[in-house]
């Protein structure tokens, strides 16, 4: 025990020194996000796209807006495609060796993410390690390292593939984690590489259920799944009898809102809280104060970012700003410059700026996950608020949901329909779409205005789903575990149906 309080000490000295580097992106953002656009231009001049779009003439922002243009993954593809197959200096310098395999939400096509060198190093992992600095920084008294780290990552093994390889973000990063990370982690590497859903909880089970876990890391649906199996096969009441010494859970992946008071519940006791952000093309933001809802946005990551107001963006040629020019609460589209070779890449996720001193964010959704069928721009993070004041009026607790809308006919306005799995369901269900639908019209003047008196837009429609409808909807789909997610919301009916005639 003494070795482990040792062993605690100085990683936590070790990891604290990143908060001076952290404090200085915080201070100077505007002169970081500068010099990390030069630098990645001045890298990647000589690359084929480099040399395609002149970075070595690029002198200013002006002229970085003026010459290369955004990008959606569809139109990189074919630059992704000759990096994948072995060519070198596509869009970065040198080599990409790996790919991460993503299908963004559960579409059956495949992304491949480039993964370079410098990215996993100076992004992904440097994020890893930010993570924990930040929080050992917040809670001096933490003992992270006296106890295992259980991770919870996607499938599955790596492929190869031309001279590359691919596979889930979590794969390539497990690969490539220093050995300290690796005696400090559980389930163990062979586990966490496993491919079949099933099968690899099973194996995870088997494994954590014996060990004395301090902190929890992956995707809070996935998680809960994996936790109320752990309960299942230890017959302890919550998980803080089975780890007592558990303190925090770093979550990101999905909104935490709905799983909060299951986790309360399932945990047993008061913990910690942190969210993060991260995807396939980058790590974004982390939660950098305790009991916050907020994020800092990650300035040194070598990621240049960039800015598309909601309201102009589906405009032909739309207003792109830099962070210099953000605004708190509006909604923005994100674009990404990075070092893993994306340029004036857009991600498909949507943000608001809470502060801007420092830069602070919240989600709000994806570009294309809103439904706004009828003018009501509703938002994801519209519905979460909404729906957590309809579990706290009727006591309800809610596991997984999807809307889209139901248009208009002849004679009958249009409205929204939904499908909602409790795992405590409500006391009266038209009290809970009642309370829904009031908070909807309180928070979002468009929705409100578009209900007014059923004429667009009627009561919500709510379907009730079958015990683990969403899993096997999945599971149907092989998208079990990691990353995979039903889109909380659809501005037309490609998820919702299926799901409906899976319920009947």
């Amino acid at each position: 025990m003494a070795t482990k309080a040792l062993f605690n000490t100085v990683v936590n000295w070790f990891i604290r020194q990143r908060i001076d580097q952290i404090q200085n992106f915080m201070n100077h953002p505007i002169e970081t996000q500068k010099g990390i656009l030069f630098s990645q231009l001045f890298h990647a001049e000589d690359t084929e796209y480099g040399k395609l779009y002149g970075f070595n003439s690029i002198s200013s922002y002006q002229d970085f807006k003026n010459k290369v243009p955004i990008v959606t993954y569809e139109d990189f593809e074919p630059y992704i495609e000759k990096a994948r197959q072995g060519q070198k200096d596509v869009s970065w310098p040198g080599y990409i060796k790996h790919f991460a395999k993503s299908s963004g939400t559960t579409n059956a096509k495949s992304k491949f993410i480039p993964i370079s060198a410098e990215s996993l190093e100076y992004c992904h992992m440097k994020a890893g390690k930010d993570m924990v600095s930040i929080y050992a920084n917040n809670h001096p008294e933490n003992q992270l390292f006296n106890y295992k780290n259980l991770r919870l990552g996607g499938s599955s093994e790596l492929y190869a593939d031309f001279n590359t390889k691919f596979g889930d973000l979590s794969a390539i990063l497990i690969d490539n984690l220093p050995f300290w990370v690796e005696i400090t982690t559980t389930p163990s590497k062979k586990v966490s590489l496993m491919g079949e859903w099933e099968s690899k909880l099973r194996a995870i089970t088997s494994e954590v259920k014996n060990e004395d876990v301090g902190s929890i890391l992956g995707v809070p649906s996935w998680m809960m799944v994996l936790l109320q199996r752990v309960l299942q096969e230890t017959n302890v009441g919550s998980i803080s009898e089975l780890w007592p010494n558990l303190e925090v859970f770093f979550h990101g992946g999905i909104s935490f809102k709905p799983y909060r008071e299951q986790y309360k519940q399932i945990i047993g006791k008061n913990i910690n809280y942190y969210e993060i952000y991260n995807a396939s093309e980058g790590f974004f933001g982390i939660q950098d104060r305790s009991n916050s809802d907020e994020m800092l946005l990650m300035l040194d990551y070598g990621i240049f970012y960039e800015f598309i107001p909601m309201d102009q963006f589906h405009f032909s040629n739309p207003k792109v700003v830099s962070l210099e020019d953000v605004e708190i609460g509006k909604n923005y589209a994100m674009v990404i410059t990075t070092n893993g070779g994306l340029w004036r890449y857009l991600i498909g996720d949507t943000i608001v700026f809470t502060s801007i001193n420092p830069f602070r964010i919240k989600i709000t959704g994806r570009t294309k996950h809103y439904i706004n069928a009828f003018g009501e721009e509703l938002m994801i993070t519209n519905v979460e608020s909404a729906l957590s004041k309809a579990c706290e009026v009727t006591g309800a607790q809610i596991t997984d949901f999807t809307g889209a809308p139901v248009f208009m006919k002849e004679n009958e306005g249009g409205a929204h329909e939904w499908i909602f799995e409790f795992s405590e369901y409500p006391d009266n269900l038209d009290s809970f779409i009642d309370a829904f639908d009031q908070h909807l019209k309180k928070i979002n003047s468009d929705y409100e205005a578009k209900r007014y008196n059923n004429i667009t837009l009627r009561r919500p429609i709510v379907h009730i789903a079958k015990d683990n409808l969403f899993y096997h909807w999945l599971e149907s789909r092989g998208k079990l575990g990691g990353q995979n997610k039903v889109p909380r919301l659809s501005n037309d009916r490609e998820y919702i149906d299926p799901l409906l005639e899976l319920n009947k």
